[in-house]
């Protein structure tokens, strides 16, 4: 039998769409290609999540908690795959897999959410080709001692997520950014532990025991470091399927936007809107609004 929903992506966003789901008597497919929690495993520590979580993982093992009690009510099944694309058609909607299969259902609600921008995006950085530093939303306290200093490239919001849930690390952070960036950094600008260099160009050159960062000031220094240390923070760029999903200018997917037979939710849907809650809560409501306007249900 086929289910009504597919539901790519197993983040915050995802599982509530599939507890939504199933509270409406709707059978559904979850496709995840790594952990169901998604992101949020990686998570040091959480602010703004009701629930009193003190760390992602906390939510993240909760979230899987979740799905597990939704399988065993027989409304959820969990496929361990990657979904490519998906297709709308009149009388509904296809999620093709990476192994060749295809699943049809009635809708399919993508949220895959996004991936972090690498120095290959950034006009301003000079690095070698695949260079790819871990992001520094993922970095424990002893990935950045009082050793030598780490460099940080951009100086997008997890930076001062960063320092403000870790307020006893030990931290050496030089941070370079371009001056779009300037206005993220009132937060940090008064933490000891950190340093800002408003830069036009950054030159990173890969060393046997590191790196070498050579950065061209907005005040005209010369900014030179050596470090053991790199990570990036330059941001997200949103991560569609390919098909039939109608990506914005910015290549977000707006809801209104997208074919009725395809609903997206998390941090898909817009740049200025990712949070956990603001995920989990649009993954409630694309079910929700479909279900009422795609499926005829009553309240």
């Amino acid at each position: 039998m086929e289910p009504e929903l597919v539901v790519v992506g197993a983040g915050p966003a995802g599982v509530a769409a599939v507890l939504m789901a199933a509270g409406l008597g709707l059978r559904t497919v979850l496709v995840e290609a790594d952990r169901v929690g998604g992101k949020a495993w990686d998570i040091g520590a959480l602010q703004n999540v009701p629930g009193g979580w003190s760390d992602g993982a906390a939510l993240a093992r909760a979230l899987a908690a979740d799905v597990d009690r939704v399988r065993d009510t027989g409304r959820c099944t969990l496929l361990q795959a990657r979904a490519l694309r998906v297709r709308a058609h009149r009388d509904r909607a296809e999620t093709v897999l990476a192994d060749g299969r295809t699943l049809t259902a009635a809708a399919v609600l993508v949220a895959t959410g996004v991936t972090a921008l690498t120095p290959r995006h950034a006009a301003w950085i000079e690095a070698p080709e695949g260079l790819r530093p871990p992001p520094l939303w993922r970095a424990r306290p002893e990935d950045v001692g009082a050793g030598d200093p780490a460099v940080v490239l951009g100086a997008d919001r997890p930076l001062g997520t960063w320092l403000r849930t870790r307020p006893g690390a030990a931290a050496r952070l030089e941070v370079l950014h371009p001056a779009g960036d300037a206005y993220k950094t009132t937060e940090v600008a008064d933490d000891a532990r950190v340093r800002l260099h408003e830069v036009e160009h950054a030159t990173v050159v890969s060393l046997d025991s590191g790196y070498r960062i050579a950065a061209r000031c907005t005040d005209g220094r010369v900014h030179e470091v050596r470090t053991r240390a790199l990570f990036g923070n330059l941001g997200a760029r949103a991560a569609p399927l390919d098909g039939d999903l109608a990506p914005g200018p910015d290549g977000y997917c707006p809801p209104a936007t997208q074919h009725p037979r395809l609903l997206v939710a998390g941090d898909l849907r817009s740049a200025r809107h990712q949070r956990i809650v603001t995920a989990q809560g649009s993954g409630a409501e694309a079910v929700l609004t479909h279900y009422y306007t795609g499926w005829g249900g009553a309240g």
